[in-house]
């Protein structure tokens, strides 16, 4: 446990949000982190409630990020982006250059061309910076990770990985339509869907295989109650060392809430991972033996004091692998406190978060286009 808590401040994230009260549980869970400041929303009641039910002093909230920047100088230890993903460029870019540690919420930006203006910033100030990307939070996801490692799925051959939602035609309980934030029903180059769900599809596969994609194909359509915005793709994409990989992220996908699922296919055998049975690793062998792992048992990763916060058979879930995360945050950030610098096997670089959006860039093309796209 770490003497003191690293002090942080949120911009965006209000408790109006889809993400900040996430956030605030996942960074508080193992004592790591301290909210201590934030400019939650641009609301002045939505601002001042915030504080109110999450402690933080009200001479401490500011009405824009700005403000928070210039007060809390020299006060933080680090800055929490959750605004909307339109506003990241300008946010992340102008935090950096006060001088301030920057995560930031997925994803990194709405362009390949914003995103390498924000890595030309972190090149230039040398300062901390990460995305969080939560799933890999998750304990037998990186038993999964560590499990292709040790080559006991033989060579990977195939990844098949999926990210179907409703959120864009389910009803509510009296038929009335669904109601997403504004800034979600306006695509740029990349849609929408693509940097909400797309981003995390991307950085799964990488995060446990490590290749990288070099072409992709990709469809996208509309199904959904709202005409002006892509709210369904699918991909083939190829990645080095000849894996192959599908992928496919609704909003429109009825019956789903979030259907998270990851099936890896390699020589020697295959794995399988599902959001809503999380405790749950199903493995099968070249003689057909099917194995279903959880914390216990034949693990290598998932069995850590850091993953157990209660015995298995009492399911840790969404949040818990969200301050999986942000332990792993607080550690990089004490490395580079300490050496200028960071190295994770978890966490998400500027250069992982670029990928993740060239890649997405590329399928928005290749629909336009009908052909293979160079990632």
């Amino acid at each position: 446990m770490r003497q003191e808590p690293f002090k942080i401040a949120f911009i965006g994230g209000g408790i109006n949000s889809a993400i900040g009260e996430v956030h605030k549980a996942a960074s508080q869970m193992d004592g790591y982190f301290e909210l201590v400041a934030g400019a939650f929303s641009t609301h002045e009641s939505i601002n001042r409630e915030t504080a109110e039910a999450w402690g933080v002093s009200q001479d401490r909230i500011y009405a824009n990020y700005k403000d928070l920047l210039k007060a809390e100088q020299g006060k933080l230890d680090a800055v929490i982006v959750l605004a909307p993903t339109d506003f990241h460029k300008d946010i992340i870019i102008d935090a950096l250059r006060a001088g301030f540690a920057v995560v930031s919420e997925k994803s990194l930006a709405t362009s390949v061309e914003e995103g390498e203006a924000i890595a030309k910033v972190v090149a230039e100030t040398g300062k901390f910076f990460c995305t969080t990307y939560n799933y890999t939070g998750y304990p037998m996801i990186r038993e999964l990770k560590q499990f292709i490692a040790d080559g006991r799925l033989g060579k990977i051959q195939q990844v098949q990985v999926e990210m179907p939602q409703e959120g864009f035609m389910r009803l509510g309980a009296n038929n009335e339509p669904p109601k997403p934030q504004a800034w979600r029903l306006k695509d740029t180059v990349i849609p929408k869907i693509s940097l909400d769900l797309g981003s995390h599809l991307h950085n799964m596969v990488y995060f446990l295989t490590g290749e990288r994609p070099t072409r992709i194909v990709a469809d996208q359509t509309t199904f959904g109650l709202f005409s002006q915005i892509v709210d369904n793709v699918g991909a083939l994409v190829q990645y080095t060392n000849n894996v192959r990989a599908q992928i496919w992220f609704s909003k429109t996908a009825l019956g789903n809430r979030n259907g998270l699922r990851i099936r890896v296919y390699g020589s020697e055998g295959s794995a399988e991972w599902f959001q809503l049975e999380p405790e749950t690793l199903k493995t099968c062998d070249l003689r057909g033996c099917v194995c279903l792992r959880d914390r216990t048992g034949d693990v290598k990763i998932a069995n850590q004091a850091r993953y157990n916060r209660f015995k298995a058979g009492h399911p840790a879930g969404f949040i818990e692998a969200f301050a999986n995360y942000y332990h792993d945050i607080a550690d990089c950030l004490e490395q580079f406190r300490e050496t200028g610098e960071f190295k994770s096997e978890y966490v998400c670089d500027i250069q992982t978060s670029l990928e993740g959006l060239a890649m997405m860039q590329a399928a928005a093309k290749s629909a336009q286009t009908q052909k293979w796209e160079t990632v």
